[in-house]
């Protein structure tokens, strides 16, 4: 059963760092990824790391990430990271893990999704 955990968040302050974490398991994945959704919007690509399982990754990011985001991985852990400086107010969302058994950059296009982890900054 392919599970996907996130983990990490919480409430800061504006200008603070936070990592959320992502637990991966019941198989292999070609890309994974990070969401978010604030209320009374959609749910919006924030960071995404293609090619997992082969030795070159490909990373990319929204626009209103770029800089301060960064996505990475840890293939031992099976777990996917993503690390958040600079926050901002507008950055608040619950925060999606998603995964696709393929090499993929269609990031809309993901089969497993994760519960989400709420993150909340201040201003």
């Amino acid at each position: 059963q392919v599970q996907l955990v996130e983990s990490g968040g919480g409430l800061v302050q504006a200008g603070a760092s936070l990592r959320l974490s992502c637990a991966a398991s019941g198989r292999t994945f070609g890309s994974m990824g990070w969401f978010r959704q604030a209320p009374g919007t959609e749910r919006e690509f924030v960071a995404g790391m293609a090619g997992i399982m082969w030795s070159g990754d490909h990373t990319y990011y929204a626009d209103s990430v770029k800089g301060r985001f960064i996505i990475s991985r840890d293939n031992a852990k099976n777990t996917v990271y993503l690390q958040m400086s600079s926050l901002k107010p507008e950055d608040t969302a619950v925060y999606y893990c998603a995964a696709h058994s393929k090499f993929t950059n269609n990031w809309y296009a993901m089969e497993y999704w994760g519960k989400g982890t709420l993150v909340t900054v201040s201003s």
